[in-house]
């Protein structure tokens, strides 16, 4: 049994203590946040779980095996050193650290103790990722060409962080595991309209093989997108998440380039084949990750999610912060 504190019972907090309290194999004995009406609402649902607004006394506290970290990333670097000088296991909602030396840090100190870090890459764990990773490494899709996203919607607003950070990091996550491979240059471009943090934005990574991924994010959107393109060599996928049914579509649709002796130009001709809806798994993605973090604290096996992985996405998100200061100059990693 692994036993939690969880500091954090703000929007994502419940959701985190839920999925604790519902594994064979964990259990929450210490719940943490500065809002008393949050403690209350803990309470409430979990009579057994220690409530309290000091997160030192779940920090120290013998009794507690691993932390998860769900506050403002201003916070979490300080509190995940502490929970890992205290010998307790780390898990951090994204994104990972606010600076990649903070990152770092965390990372060089969980190997000297030999603790886990997972950092809260959720959509890793939901069947329409796990489901376009198979259609890569079968090479259903071939050569991969390009990952576009658009994940925009009205709100929710941050006051720490701008919409790069916030929404950002799902998809550099996602195409960070999907990609394999570290970006060689970011740009990025956007403008500040209401609170004075960056609203609406666009990222663009650039990565070896000529393989790009633009990411579209906003907090100004009329409506709620969340549709993603991702084309390759032999087929191509369209990942609506809003969708209930068919999230995910395999077009057998492409371009195929030809030369012959003797011609000057390459002959260029468009294919248009099936379309097919693979069946993906439904499940609860952050039950999933949950889960595993709690093997990999067992078999002492890094997760996919690390702290590495953390800090890969920290270094864009830095990068991009950088080529946005410079109205969009490329950013060289």
């Amino acid at each position: 049994m692994i036993r939690f504190g969880v500091i954090g019972y703000g929007y994502w907090g419940p959701n985190i203590v839920r999925n604790l309290s519902s594994l064979d194999s964990t259990r929450v004995v210490a719940i943490c946040d500065k809002s008393e009406p949050a403690l209350r609402r803990a309470r409430q649902l979990y009579p057994g779980a220690h409530c309290t607004d000091d997160a030192s006394e779940l920090l120290t506290s013998p009794d507690i095996d691993a932390i998860a970290v769900i506050t403002p990333v201003w916070t979490h670097f300080e509190l995940a050193k502490s929970a890992l000088k205290n010998g307790k296991h780390v898990f951090v909602e994204k994104p990972f650290t606010s600076t990649s030396a903070q990152a770092e840090e965390l990372i060089n100190l969980a190997e000297q103790k030999n603790l886990q870090i997972m950092v809260d890459h959720t959509f890793l764990f939901t069947g329409a990722v796990r489901k376009i990773r198979q259609l890569i490494d079968d090479n259903t899709l071939g050569k991969l060409y390009y990952y576009d996203s658009t994940r925009v919607n009205l709100g929710l607003f941050q006051h720490d962080v701008n919409v790069l950070w916030d929404l950002a990091p799902h998809d550099l996550s996602i195409v960070d595991y999907l990609i394999g491979e570290r970006a060689e240059a970011i740009v990025a471009t956007g403008e500040k309209h209401l609170n004075g943090l960056t609203d609406v934005a666009y990222l663009t990574a650039y990565f070896p093989d000529n393989v790009i991924a633009h990411v579209n994010v906003n907090w100004l959107s009329p409506v709620k997108v969340r549709t993603t393109l991702i084309g390759g060599e032999k087929k191509m996928v369209v990942w609506n998440d809003l969708e209930v049914d068919e999230k995910i579509k395999v077009y057998d649709r492409g371009v195929n380039m030809s030369s012959r002796e003797g011609v000057y130009n390459l002959l260029v001709s468009y294919r248009s084949g099936d379309m097919w809806a693979p069946k993906v798994e439904t499940i609860e993605a952050l039950k999933a990750e949950l889960s595993y973090f709690v093997d990999c604290i067992k078999t002492g096996e890094p997760p996919i999610n690390d702290g590495i992985a953390g800090l890969r996405i920290v270094r864009m998100l830095e990068a991009a912060e950088e080529s946005l200061s410079r109205k969009g100059e490329a950013v060289y990693a």
